[in-house]
């Protein structure tokens, strides 16, 4: 027997049900916000990825799918949704056409990790992505946006809150770090060690329990904001707090790629063990330029769907639509017929086997119809359909032409 690859998963039955729920309602959200869909290609050049998401990254550094195709162009089955977006936006020339773009998206993404409970190396997300607004107000209607979507699938979540600094602060605040941990630097494990060459703040988001130890007292970035970022970070928690969005200040919470700046978020839940991040983003102002395009601001949030579908509180199903069968083979063409034409407005379950209208009702309410319509000897000569309301167990034989 072939297996599917390891991290790969199929989706069925149940589980399609909660992943199109939350795809369904995290679309009529973001909507709601003024967000258009998007989509964007699987396969991107490889380039785009270690310009946007950077060297120093974990998924540029060992997670990517990447491979030389018979065109000899080195690609990438896309590891993450912004980078494909915003080079979508560069090349569409929205960069140069100014104004306020609002996308979201899902689909699948791709990384080559450690296979656990909610993360595999095929996985979905949900994401949107704003560009042309600066206003510390589109990185609230950000986190409020994951609120919404959070609280709308009844998960339960915390909020951190940080700020990475700008292109202003962040180089003083980087060359402190440095010095603070070159001072410690045989405690730490290879990852960071790597990391301060490369990307010192990344460090504050190991997961190594000792390394966490040693950080405790390193300098923080809250401590070392410009005047502009203090600003738009006091601005932030206060809109938050005039929303009622509960949150708490994480100085050593960072996001895990590079183009990550001032505003940074996390939600997290309790319920899905010690990988406990369920929603992140913030703000990337400079990754339009990064990648060729005009300076553009940019903010944004990415949700892993593998990671909620246990903690989904589903809504209770409802009975819906119609299962139509036949008492005899006489019937069966009848009934193939008249749903045809009932499936123009309604949704229609057969049954092709011909069975007794006990069976018959069986089956409708394991297909979790509301009505069970059957059509027998009687009801040929007739020309009448049988119909059964399941819910309130009114019956009624009404004509055809009716139906």
């Amino acid at each position: 027997m072939i297996a599917s690859l390891r991290g790969m998963n199929d989706i069925l039955s149940e589980d399609y049900e909660r992943f199109t729920y939350f795809i369904e309602s995290a679309s009529e959200i973001a909507k709601k916000y003024g967000f258009h869909f998007i989509e964007t290609p699987l396969l991107e050049e490889t380039a785009l990825f270690k310009r946007s998401v950077g060297e120093s990254s974990d998924i540029v550094g060992k997670e990517m799918y990447q491979f030389i195709d018979k065109g000899e162009n080195d690609v990438c089955l896309r590891p993450e949704g912004t980078a494909g977006v915003v080079r979508a936006f560069i090349q569409k020339k929205l960069d140069r056409a100014g104004g306020i773009h609002r996308f979201f998206y899902h689909g699948a993404m791709f990384r080559y990790e450690r296979p656990q409970k909610g993360r595999l190396r095929q996985f979905h997300q949900f994401g949107v992505e704003s560009f042309g607004v600066e206003s510390v107000y589109e990185d609230a209607a950000m986190i409020m946006m994951v609120s919404d979507i959070l609280n709308k699938l009844g998960i339960g979540y915390r909020l951190q809150l940080n700020s990475l600094g700008c292109s202003e602060c962040m180089p003083q605040y980087k060359d402190s770090l440095v010095d603070y941990i070159r001072k410690c630097q045989d405690g730490i494990c290879i990852d960071c060690q790597r990391r301060v060459d490369t990307n010192p703040i990344r460090v504050l988001d190991c997961k190594n329990g000792s390394c966490q130890e040693l950080y405790v007292e390193a300098p923080k970035i809250t401590q070392n904001l410009c005047a502009s970022c203090s600003s738009d970070f006091s601005a932030l928690q206060k809109i938050l707090d005039d929303n009622s969005i509960k949150y708490e200040v994480d100085s050593n919470l960072v996001r895990g790629l590079d183009y990550y700046s001032k505003t940074a978020f996390e939600f997290v839940s309790d319920e899905i063990g010690s990988q406990s991040a369920i929603a992140g983003g913030g703000r990337y102002d400079r990754l339009v330029e990064f990648l060729d395009g005009r300076p553009t601001p940019a903010v944004g949030f990415a949700m892993g769907i593998e990671r909620l579908m246990e903690l989904i509180k589903m809504p209770e199903s409802k009975k819906e639509g119609y299962y139509m069968g036949a008492m005899d083979d006489e019937a069966l063409q009848s009934v193939i017929k008249i749903a045809h034409q009932k499936r123009k407005t309604d949704t229609v379950v057969m049954d092709y086997k011909t069975k007794n209208l006990k069976n018959h009702l069986k089956a409708a309410d394991k297909a979790n119809a509301k009505y069970c319509a059957v059509i027998g000897s009687d009801e040929m000569k007739n020309k009448t359909i049988w119909v059964k309301n399941l819910e309130d167990k009114t019956e009624n034989t009404i004509p055809i032409a009716e139906f």
